[in-house]
């Protein structure tokens, strides 16, 4: 089985942020680690790739393929702020419909100016991702850094 690309980092979210460029996307980092360290109760987690994450889970998919991801996170990428909802199979419409402007995927929705959200309606679709990814697997404050694989 190939090894996931994006693993677990040792880096505290406090020094990571600081790299984050433009200023605009470091200060809105800054707000989504407030917002999903209150929404969550988890600490943040810095993973390769540019991802922060809260919470993580273990999966193990009917074809046998397993492995660690977060629970809930973002990445504050140039062009648009990635907000991580997983596992994605939960229509979130009513919520979505309140939130302002944002794009989406399967599990990710896109944000380009977070001042034009509505950080309370953000926060009620973290909480309600997190709920329906714990009724599915079990959600833990952290992954593991010491398995000795890659998560």
């Amino acid at each position: 089985m190939a090894d996931l690309k994006t693993q677990t980092s040792d880096t505290p979210f406090s020094v990571w942020v600081e790299d984050v460029e433009p200023q605009q996307r470091r200060e809105e980092a800054r707000v989504l680690d407030e917002l999903f360290r209150r929404v969550t109760g988890f600490e943040a987690q810095v993973w390769t790739g540019g991802i922060v994450g809260y919470g993580a889970y273990d999966y193990t998919y009917a074809s046998g393929r397993s492995g660690t991801w977060m629970a809930t996170g973002f990445a504050p990428r140039k062009a648009k702020l990635s907000i991580y909802i997983m596992p994605g199979y939960t229509d979130f419409g009513p919520i979505l419909d309140r939130l302002g402007p944002h794009s989406r995927g399967k599990s990710c929705l896109y944000i380009t100016r977070l001042q034009r959200v509505d950080l309370d309606v953000l926060g009620e679709l973290i909480a309600a991702g997190v709920q329906d990814l714990a009724s599915r697997w079990p959600v833990r404050a952290r992954a593991s850094l010491d398995k000795g694989q890659p998560l």
